[in-house]
């Protein structure tokens, strides 16, 4: 999953999922975007659009709202509908392409690795012994 951090025109940030690579348990694509940007004026976040592959889940969406980023262009969120209204009711504009090779990629990524898949939304995978709902929603 990949996200792009854009001011003025500028790619200023970019980042891609880091969970196994770092065994790190935040560094989904939204997070290492802002993580690789570094640390910036705040006015720089408030001009910015945040581009990433998959509709931000709770965690990224708040690290939207804390920042006070005002766009998130989602490439697709067929396969995985995160916080979406969260931003919205907060004022951030969000726009959903649902471009076909996105979708398509997805849903073959979380097909041929579910257990993986499930760990980076916070949800128990059906291979889990106990498995059911979510912990939280």
């Amino acid at each position: 999953m990949l996200s792009v951090l854009v001011h003025k025109g500028q790619i200023i940030g970019r980042g891609h999922n880091q969970r196994i690579q770092s065994g790190s348990v935040i560094r989904h694509g939204e997070t290492d975007c802002l993580e690789r940007a570094g640390r910036l004026p705040a006015e720089v976040y408030a001009e910015s659009t945040l581009y990433t592959t998959l509709s931000p889940c709770i965690m990224c969406s708040g690290t939207v709202l804390l920042y006070k980023i005002p766009r998130v262009v989602i490439s697709e969120n067929l396969n995985f509908t995160g916080e979406e209204e969260l931003l919205k009711s907060r004022g951030v504009d969000v726009m959903v392409i649902n471009d076909i090779e996105t979708i398509a990629m997805m849903r073959s990524f979380i097909q041929e690795n579910p257990t993986i898949w499930h760990e980076d939304i916070g949800e128990r995978s059906v291979d889990e012994e106990g498995s059911g709902p979510p912990l939280y929603s």
